[in-house]
């Protein structure tokens, strides 16, 4: 379901997306070329900073939302997700929030305040708040990243992990198109 925000703003969805008709997106929302966003997901940009602004919420081409994500930004502030990046079930994304492209984010995961360099694969139910990952890492399971993290203490990001990334992407674009032909 596409609504205006209160004050006036409505999505922009480029029409080679698939927005799945239970996925609530509100306000100020960019979706770009061949984005899927699935059953359930909210993506809304709707608090008024004091100058009566909205940032947008902008999902680059070719990512997914899925199941259940929320995604969500703080007046005065943006979220921008980039090409080829999927979020995974259930994890939010608040804005403020910069999201490289090629990034994967686990299923229940938590980012907040913060800047994530292309490639970087966040594993499931990890909580990254006001830290910013300026390198691709690989951040296991129910890891917990704030100010002062160590990022020595990060495994090394293989090649197998940059090949998952690239095979989600790759079957949500194989949902968009059949999602788009048959509705």
């Amino acid at each position: 379901m596409f609504r205006a925000n209160p004050a006036g703003f409505t999505p922009q969805v480029s029409s080679t997306a698939y927005v799945d008709p239970t996925a609530m997106v509100i306000g100020h929302v960019i979706i770009e070329d061949n984005v899927f966003v699935g059953p359930y997901a909210v993506i809304r940009a709707d608090e008024i900073d004091p100058n009566g602004n909205i940032l947008p919420i902008i999902i680059k081409r070719d990512s997914n939302i899925q199941d259940g994500v929320v995604i969500h930004s703080l007046a005065g502030a943006s979220v921008t997700i980039g090409e080829r990046t999927s979020i995974a079930h259930r994890a939010i994304v608040h804005g403020p929030c910069t999201i490289g492209d090629d990034v994967f984010i686990g299923f229940n995961s938590v980012v907040f305040r913060t800047q994530i360099a292309s490639g970087c694969i966040i594993r499931h139910t990890c909580v990254i708040d006001n830290i910013d990952l300026p390198y691709p890492v690989h951040v296991p399971p129910m890891s917990n990243l704030g100010p002062g993290f160590d990022f020595t203490t990060l495994p090394e990001l293989t090649p197998e992990y940059k090949q998952f990334s690239s095979s989600v992407v790759a079957a949500n674009e194989y949902l968009v198109k059949g999602y788009k032909r048959i509705s």
